[in-house]
């Protein structure tokens, strides 16, 4: 029977949820570099046992853990991402005068078809690559370097790079989002950029059509359909319908649209997940109940998924890396919340249960669907 394994990461260390087919009975592994933010883990499409995590420290610095036995052992290989030798400083030598300094790496994502390629979005926004598993990194500086890196202002949790999407017909193609620049695409492997923000309709920049300058929280889109894309901004949830060329809202009959993570269904490319929270000064659920919301129509008109949920006194948020969804036959949806909760629904959110409660604030969730001799719980 195949089996899943939801990778967690938290503001005090890593853990490793495993399950089989069923995703009944959960053992939970844990925590991994405890007390430490693990501001993003995830594994490798190419090999389940390869497992990447961003380990960060306002005393120690940015740190890249790496396993080759699905978290058995770790390896620090975040080495290059240092100045003068020094692992964890923060800084990378640019060539200017001056090291360039960041503060965390945001979000990694590990190749489709390499588990030796990877990418990590950091804050202040820049993305690198490596194709040594982590080892040695180089900066693609050609998004950094775009006209108008100079414009590009943080949100209120930073000028963080966030969002990270390949295209598995066009290897060519990525997708990035940056909050609060917007959205760019590059079509030659990460050479040459462009925004991708026509239709983004944001408030607080003097001009509303503006080519960059939107607060985009997350993106998701479907390998079946990757000219699709869906976002969750800071206001409005929106659809592309031609790689992110056009944009127009799918708001609907959503509470609020304002909320951080969306995903899309691993079979069903026009079902999509949200979870919508009061407004960006009230970071916890509308009424106090937590509500996934579901759309089968890839927009518009959304469904309350209650079932299992706590339905009063909820004040948790649920953070824009923290959502995914498994690509077992019955779809399973898994997020997790800054109360410390891990909840899982096998039915495609029909009905929810906890995984596991009481971790620390929980930043990121991932998952990986494993094949028969890996799925043992």
């Amino acid at each position: 029977m195949s089996g899943v394994r939801v990778l967690v990461g938290t503001r005090k260390g890593a853990f490793v949820l495993t399950s089989d087919g069923r995703r009944e009975r959960w053992e939970v592994d844990g925590p991994h570099f405890g007390g430490w933010e693990i501001y993003h883990f995830k594994g490798s499409p190419a090999d389940p046992n390869r497992l990447y995590a961003s380990q960060s420290s306002g005393w120690f610095g940015q740190i890249i853990q790496r396993s080759n036995d699905a978290g058995k052992t770790w390896d620090s290989v975040g080495n290059a991402f240092a100045y003068d030798g020094v692992p964890g400083t923060h800084q990378w030598y640019d060539g200017t005068p001056h090291p360039w300094e960041f503060k965390r790496v945001w979000h990694l994502e590990p190749s489709l078809t390499d588990p030796d390629t990877v990418y990590a979005g950091v804050e202040d926004a820049a993305l690198f690559r490596s194709v040594d598993g982590g080892q040695t990194w180089l900066e693609l500086s050609g998004l950094r370097g775009h006209g108008s890196g100079a414009s590009w202002q943080p949100g209120a949790g930073g000028l963080g790079l966030h969002t990270i999407l390949l295209d598995p017909t066009n290897p060519q193609r990525m997708f990035i989002a940056i909050s609060a620049a917007g959205a760019f695409r590059t079509d030659d492997g990460g050479t040459t950029w462009r925004p991708i923000n026509r239709g983004l309709k944001s408030e607080g920049i003097p001009d509303p059509d503006a080519e960059v300058g939107h607060c985009v929280h997350r993106m998701a889109l479907h390998p079946s359909r990757p000219q699709v894309l869906f976002m969750q901004k800071h206001w409005d949830v929106m659809r592309s319908d031609d790689a992110g060329e056009s944009w127009h809202e799918v708001s609907g009959n959503l509470p609020s649209d304002f909320g951080f993570p969306i995903d899309v269904h691993a079979h069903e490319p026009d079902t999509i997940f949200v979870v919508p929270i009061k407004s960006d000064s009230e970071h916890y659920p509308p009424e106090g109940k937590l509500r996934v919301y579901r759309s089968r129509t890839g927009g518009h008109e959304w469904e309350p998924l209650t079932k299992g949920l706590p339905q009063r006194d909820c004040y948790v948020n649920v953070l824009r890396d923290a959502m995914a969804v498994d690509s077992l036959d019955s779809c399973g949806v898994y997020f997790g919340t800054t109360g410390g909760q891990v909840y899982a629904s096998v039915d495609a959110g029909d009905s929810w249960a906890p995984i596991v409660r009481d971790l620390p604030p929980v930043l990121s969730v991932e998952v990986q669907t494993l094949a028969p001799s890996l799925g043992k719980a």
